[in-house]
């Protein structure tokens, strides 16, 4: 038990020395884009937030005119992949789009009542990471460190890292489980303990309480940035349907043109009324298909009611679906991972749950490197005191 206990203990400390910084750096960025958009309505509200009309979202301009405004808006031969709804009745329409001119992605907001463009401004910049918007250049440290940036790498590192760190959570908490009269104890903050005893204290709490939400962040964060390899595994327990692995797609064009988005999601709402409108995702490609998202579907989820309907970007037949209630238990499985990652599986007290554990990351770290310290320093010590005369 002793030789294992040392094993696991080894394993812990040196995953936390190798890993350690990048947890406490991902962790921080991950605990500021949890509240994301309120940031980016909070810095630049002339761009991101829109006059209420009295009616509310009841007297949204139809569809047809923010296509209008946007097609208007947009450079030739620039490419977008789709639109997102406003949050509230406050907010604006945005748009994502790859600028050909310099290579730059753009984002426009669009007032949902009069359609007027709000704002065009640069949100990742070819020319580098100084010149990102301050959420994207969060989100590109977040996911990839910058390496994106400086290698094209999509984040490789981070799920490896966030693999390794899975690891050295599961090893934290074997190494905390206490005897069956120690509970208590092992629950609480030590007073009036020494600097030694306080920090030992700080980490194991800290990584205590947060331990169960961490491994579902790290473990969401290993499926977005491993997804091949990580839907390969979930494949292994429970096969995955087309509409979740993104292999539905239109049929041929036949010369006909493709429908206007708004076509689309009217295609969509016939079939599946229930929820608010969240996304539309346009095709990517000459065979892709519209993805009308909704979400606040109550009879689908309460944690995660969002449903996502395929629509054929010719005919707008719709061709699959992609909600908890359809599909294989890998596809829930899968469909899970970004609500807990980003804590919008249980409203705000999960979002809270994740900015906090966000938070306790550098601490984890920065008490772990003590404690190292501290055993190196006790370790010479008595080295010194055997050698001595």
């Amino acid at each position: 038990m002793k030789a294992r206990r040392k094993l696991w203990l080894d394993i812990h400390l040196y995953i936390g020395l190798v890993a350690g910084a990048m947890l406490a750096l991902i962790g921080l960025t991950g605990s500021a884009l949890v509240f994301w958009s309120e940031i980016d309505e909070l810095l630049d509200p002339s761009m991101f937030t829109s006059t209420a009309a009295p009616a509310g979202e009841a007297a949204f301009a139809p569809l047809g005119r923010i296509r209008e405004a946007l097609d208007a808006a947009l450079p030739a031969g620039a490419k977008t992949d789709g639109v997102r709804m406003p949050r509230n009745e406050n907010g604006c329409y945005k748009v994502y789009y790859d600028d050909a001119a310099n290579g730059d992605t753009r984002r426009l907001c669009i007032d949902p009542y009069t359609a007027k463009v709000l704002g065009d401004r640069v949100y990742w910049s070819k020319s580098g990471p100084t010149q990102h918007s301050l959420m994207s250049f969060l989100f590109q440290l977040h996911w990839s460190l910058l390496l994106y940036d400086v290698a094209g790498d999509p984040g490789v590192v981070v799920g490896v890292a966030a693999l390794l760190l899975v690891v050295s959570v599961a090893t934290g908490v074997y190494l905390w489980w206490p005897s069956p009269r120690k509970w208590l104890a092992a629950f609480t903050l030590k007073r009036n303990a020494s600097r030694e005893r306080l920090n030992y204290d700080l980490h194991k709490l800290g990584g205590v309480y947060t331990a169960a939400v961490m491994i579902a962040v790290l473990i969401s964060g290993v499926s977005m940035n491993l997804s091949t390899q990580f839907q390969w595994v979930v494949a292994l327990f429970s096969p995955l349907s087309a509409a979740q692995r993104g292999e539905i797609v239109s049929g041929p064009a036949e010369g006909r043109p493709r429908i206007p988005f708004e076509q689309a999601v009217g295609a969509a709402a016939r079939r599946y009324p229930e929820g608010r409108l969240e996304d539309i995702g346009f095709p990517k490609e000459a065979n892709g298909v519209y993805e009308v998202c909704r979400k606040d579907i109550a009879e689908v989820s309460r944690f995660i009611g969002t449903r996502c309907v395929m629509v054929d970007q010719y005919s707008g037949e719709i061709l699959g679906v992609r909600d908890p209630t359809h599909g294989t238990a890998g596809d829930v499985f899968m469909q899970w991972q970004w609500p807990l990652h980003s804590g919008r599986a249980f409203g705000w007290t999960g979002r809270i749950l994740v900015f906090v554990t966000g938070l306790v990351c550098p601490l984890l770290f920065v008490t772990g490197v003590i404690r190292w310290l501290q055993k190196r320093r006790a370790k010479r010590f008595q080295r010194g005191a055997k050698t001595s005369p």
